[in-house]
């Protein structure tokens, strides 16, 4: 019988243009790109360059520190364009597509008659191994490692987050699959499923842990699933993958092709036909979505990929991010507010708010909203106001942390739970934060610090 947990701390952000519980493919993108920025603690090593031809599953390039971590084209083409930016740093390989796919045959895999390591040589070889993350530092893992536990959430509770069951409709072979091949990888600890209260999706997947969590965002974050289950302790590894990638490994090593598949969220209040879509890592953002050229609101319109707590801004003529599974769209908020009518001194009714500033807290927690990206105000001291705590569900003291996380103090940031946490665990506290303060990326600078001085 699976573990039941609730969790208190946190708040549903409900946006308006959530899409239904139906998929369709989307068109296909005439280019697709691999970003090395969206792999935290790569540094890539070119195997292609401009003009070549790839097939899908090809290495496009490497981790110079670890070769053996390849990252694959999602589909055969020509190597349209290497960008890059300050330093010559790689910022992505884009893929002009072919019109159909051929695909290099790695060839399957009989996990229930192979060894861990012939499953992880696999993985490897096929482009697979960049999906799994690792805590601590919330990086890409390291095959070198043998982890205490793999980790999986089996859901997404984050605003405008695809829904699993549409994701892994027709898919569950596959996702079995891809929880044995976890099995051989995973150590004493085993692989743990969290599932969200009264889904029954994976009723029939064995091989795992399950522990069944309810409650408000971010019941969904791995991070916080497994805070609440097996806590990362000093000198501990453990290994993270999304649903969706665990049964695009089980089909992967079922077939032997690359096919890195997602099912993406097109959602938002200025989307203007909110859809699940069926389509491949690093589309296009405009075969995807039809962006309009303005808000309802005569406002300019930001184009999200991920969620609209942790994605990136994207143009059009971008591409979605490696590990996204959402595109959001939503007004800029550029436009500015009459202090009475719209700003702070109003009532607020049409203003969704964590903390009980507007009267809008009174209104049923069902209601959708139509939120901007208008910060509503510029950075200020960083003081306590006990915010970070009311959507923060970890054993740990979020404000002290940062604050160390500033002063660079490094025996504190250990003891205050630094190993425990990924920037995505500090995104509400970051959209709550009274001071303004840049809560996410102050995290990611302390996983790197600490992860540079501990080599």
């Amino acid at each position: 019988m699976s573990q039941n947990i609730k969790i208190r701390k946190g708040v549903d952000i409900r946006l308006v243009g959530t899409p239904g519980d139906t998929i369709s493919a989307a068109k296909r993108s005439k280019t697709y790109a691999i970003q090395p920025p969206n792999f935290e603690g790569l540094t890539p090593k070119l195997i292609v360059k401009e003009g070549d031809t790839v097939k899908a599953g090809a290495s496009l390039f490497f981790e110079k520190k670890n070769p053996s971590i390849r990252y694959a084209s999602p589909v055969s083409g020509k190597v349209a364009a290497i960008l890059r930016g300050e330093k010559r740093r790689i910022m992505s390989v884009i893929v002009e597509a072919d019109a159909t796919d051929s695909y290099i045959d790695y060839g399957s895999l009989d996990i229930s008659k192979s060894s861990r390591e012939e499953v992880l040589n696999k993985i490897l070889e096929g482009g697979m191994f960049p999906f799994f993350g690792q805590r601590p530092f919330g990086v890409v893992a390291s095959p070198e490692d043998f982890p205490r536990s793999i980790h999986v959430s089996g859901f997404d509770s984050s605003p405008l987050a695809a829904h699993n069951s549409v994701a892994l409709d027709g898919r569950m072979k596959d996702f079995q699959n891809g929880i044995n091949a976890l099995a051989k990888l995973a150590g004493e600890g085993g692989v743990h499923l969290g599932v969200k209260a009264g889904d029954s999706t994976y009723d029939k997947i064995e091989g795992c842990t399950k522990t069944t969590f309810s409650g408000p965002h971010p019941a969904g974050n791995v991070g916080v699933q497994i805070h609440h289950t097996l806590p990362v302790n000093k000198g501990e590894v453990v290994w993270t993958i999304g649903y969706q990638d665990v049964a695009n490994l089980g089909a992967f090593l079922s077939s032997g092709k690359y096919v890195p598949s997602r099912t993406v969220s097109v959602a938002g209040s200025e989307c203007s036909a909110p859809a699940h879509l069926n389509t491949l890592v690093g589309a296009e953002i405009a075969s995807l979505v039809e962006v309009p050229s303005e808000a309802s609101n005569g406002d300019a319109v930001r184009i999200i990929s991920g969620s609209p707590l942790t994605g990136d801004k994207v143009e059009a003529e971008g591409h979605l991010g490696s590990y996204h599974t959402a595109v959001a769209l939503l007004p800029e908020g550029n436009e500015p507010r009459f202090i009475i009518s719209k700003g702070w001194l109003s009532l607020g009714l049409d203003r969704f708010s964590i903390s009980k500033s507007y009267l809008s807290w009174m209104m049923p927690k069902s209601k959708s909203w139509t939120l901007d990206t208008n910060m509503g105000g510029e950075e200020r001291a960083f003081v306590v106001t006990g915010e970070y705590e009311k959507v923060f569900p970890f054993d740990i003291y979020p404000v002290h942390l940062l604050k160390s996380i500033l002063v660079n103090d490094i025996d504190s940031m250990e003891k205050l739970g630094i190993y425990e946490v990924a920037p995505e665990d500090f995104a509400l506290c970051e959209y709550g934060c009274t001071s303004k303060i840049p809560v996410q990326q102050i995290v990611r600078e302390g996983l790197d610090t600490l992860r540079t001085e501990l080599g």
